[in-house]
């Protein structure tokens, strides 16, 4: 994997987040990240020769730190729905020796601040989150306040353009450099702001499901979880169950439904997710509140060895814009750990992929209890 990255006088030492990645190919930063801390660059010098002052730059969606260490000599404050992102932007400041002096981190939901010069924003693949981001930047932006995107070429069209133009004000791209291209964004006042978070039925229940704006399946149930909801486990009295990967919590919230003696874990390494799963216990069964708990997390890792008697997944098989199978396998790995002697992982997943192999090699068996033309149920029992 290659961790050094050199752009101009920048000479930095950069990790993925989860480190001990199994894809040596990938890296930490992309020429949108150059794109664009060359043009924070020139947007910074420009402020400081108007305004003899330093600006303050908000970073939103920073997958690993990459632009808030290029750009360190500047005020920061940096916002992301991925608790393993800030992890990555921590832990990476911390190895090339910088301080948090002008530094501050917070989440997707949390206020940005409304004195930010420079919002610097790598786009998110997801639209629904990138409108949610340019409406909280409506709420707080100044008409001077200089607002700079980037992204692959590809992932910027004209619809990309659009909802830059309708919540916040006219935006033009750049020509492909590297295959990415620079937003440039004229902010504007007074702009209609679409309103998160999005609530719809579950279908053939009495159910309201709550989905935040960066929560997979915004708008309906996703395939994956609709069979799997017809697959879930039915021996989990007085359990202990983890909904990995909970998202909006669905899988969770129908398991208390149908056995309300067992105690639920949510835990998702997305702010908005976690915050969705507890909204839609919240509205669905307010009764169950001491029953649950939800976690942000980077998988399992703040749960004890042998504390689960089941956990039910519907694993990921990307990272922001990347297709990869390893969170898919770190969960898996996780969870052998936290489940107890005789506890089961059942997860479902797309046919395609190798998960049944790799829980053979890892639980020393696997079985497959379901499947359709497109997906499959397996399940895994820890016995030693």
């Amino acid at each position: 994997m290659n961790t050094q990255f050199q752009f101009g006088q920048i000479n930095l030492t950069l990790q993925r987040w989860p480190l001990n990645q199994p894809n040596h190919s990938l890296q930490a930063w992309d020429a949108a990240d150059e794109l664009l801390i060359e043009a924070v660059n020139t947007a910074a010098t420009n402020f400081m020769a108007a305004n003899n002052a330093s600006p303050h730059l908000m970073l939103i969606n920073d997958s690993f730190g990459a632009l808030s260490c290029a750009l360190a000599k500047w005020r920061q404050t940096s916002s992301t729905d991925s608790y393993l992102a800030r992890q990555a932007v921590s832990y990476n400041r911390a190895a090339n020796g910088l301080t948090n002096q002008q530094f501050t981190s917070i989440d997707s939901l949390s206020p940005l601040p409304t004195d930010a010069d420079i919002v610097v924003i790598k786009l998110p693949n997801n639209h629904s989150y990138l409108r949610f981001i340019l409406s909280q930047l409506a709420a707080i932006i100044r008409p001077e306040t200089v607002v700079l995107a980037a992204a692959k070429a590809k992932e910027i069209n004209r619809n990309v353009l659009d909802i830059f133009e309708k919540q916040l004000g006219p935006a033009e791209a750049s020509l492909a450099v590297k295959k990415c291209r620079l937003i440039q964004c004229q902010p504007l006042q007074g702009k209609l702001q679409p309103q998160f978070p999005l609530r719809w039925p579950l279908a053939e229940t009495d159910f309201t499901l709550v989905n935040h704006a960066n929560v997979f399946a915004r708008e309906k149930l996703d395939l994956g979880a609709r069979f799997f909801l017809q697959h879930l486990p039915s021996d989990t009295a007085g359990q202990r169950i983890i909904d990995l990967g909970c998202g909006n919590g669905v899988l969770g919230l129908m398991l208390l439904a149908q056995q309300p003696d067992c105690q639920v874990v949510f835990t998702d390494e997305s702010y908005m997710a976690i915050a969705s799963a507890n909204a839609s216990i919240a509205l669905n069964l307010p009764n169950s509140r001491n029953q649950v708990e939800f976690v942000v997390d980077d998988c399992l890792a703040s749960q004890p060895d042998q504390s689960a008697d089941q956990i039910i997944c519907n694993p990921p098989f990307h990272q922001q814009h990347t297709v990869t199978t390893h969170i898919a396998t770190q969960m898996f790995t996780e969870a052998k750990r936290v489940l107890k002697r005789g506890g089961r992982l059942r997860i479902v997943a797309n046919r395609h992929l190798n998960y049944q192999q790799q829980l053979q090699r890892l639980f020393g068996h696997c079985q497959q209890l379901a499947a359709n033309p497109k997906f499959v149920i397996l399940e895994a029992i820890k016995r030693s």
